[in-house]
């Protein structure tokens, strides 16, 4: 027996939501650990880097709990977060880029910033 495609699409959707959560989980880490690393002295780099981190573990953490409820069934909403969740994103890995020891937290941002994008495409 195989799936409808109804249900080959329910399963697809459920998959790309749980690579966004995923991807969501593992950016607000990364960006938590690099906030907590950087130090800031009193120039707007550093200082930047550390609030874009912390704004983006945030917003992760915050889509990651809309994304794992299982009774969310305000797409209009969910999608705005996923929206914000991506720009967040981005505008994290700009701010990590070229920092010392921050490649991978920018590589995360923008994995996150891609599962969020696939997943509201996914939305319709």
């Amino acid at each position: 027996m195989t799936p409808t495609t109804s249900e080959q699409e329910l399963y697809r959707f459920l998959e790309d939501r749980f690579a966004c959560a995923q991807a969501c989980t593992e950016c607000a880490r990364a960006c938590a650990v690099r906030a907590s690393l950087l130090d800031p002295d009193g120039t707007d780099g550093p200082e930047r880097a550390r609030r874009q981190g912390i704004l983006c573990a945030e917003v992760c953490d915050t889509t990651c709990r809309m994304l794992s409820e299982q009774n969310c069934q305000d797409q209009a909403g969910l999608r705005i977060q996923l929206e914000w969740c991506r720009a967040v994103c981005l505008d994290s890995a700009e701010a990590f880029d070229g920092r010392t020891g921050a490649r991978a937290t920018a590589e995360a941002c923008r994995a996150c910033a891609r599962a969020c994008a696939d997943f509201v495409a996914a939305l319709g």
